[in-house]
């Protein structure tokens, strides 16, 4: 595993939001191409796009703690919308898993060098 990155970098939290973004898009077009076969990779890609464009523009990003505490209350949500997606039980499900991997991502403040589109 990659060791903490030390200081909170908000610039970099908001590049790693921005590619995840930019994969999620990509991935939910290649999973369109392969139609019903690909439905659940679909709802996968779209709830990590809409994760990350809930934090991509907020203030929340700028401070750890502020950041964490944003993470749990979305998280304390029950449900999640998102027009186009093939099962929003499935996309519900993925969002939650998507915000837990981000709360534990922002508490141990490790992962947000990993830039490339395959993590």
């Amino acid at each position: 595993m990659s060791e903490a990155q030390g200081e909170w970098s908000s610039a970099q939290v908001r590049t790693w939001l921005e590619r995840r973004i930019k994969a999620a898009r990509a991935d939910q077009d290649a999973a369109d191409r392969y139609g019903r076969d690909r439905e659940d990779d679909y709802d996968k890609a779209a709830a990590e796009e809409w994760v990350c464009e809930q934090f991509r523009h907020s203030d929340a990003v700028d401070d750890q703690a502020k950041l964490a505490d944003a993470l749990k209350a979305l998280l304390a949500k029950d449900d999640f919308y998102r027009a186009g997606v093939r099962s929003e039980q499935r996309f519900e499900r993925e969002v939650k898993a998507y915000l837990r991997k981000l709360a534990k991502m922002t508490k141990t403040n490790t992962g947000f060098g990993k830039t490339l589109r395959y993590q």
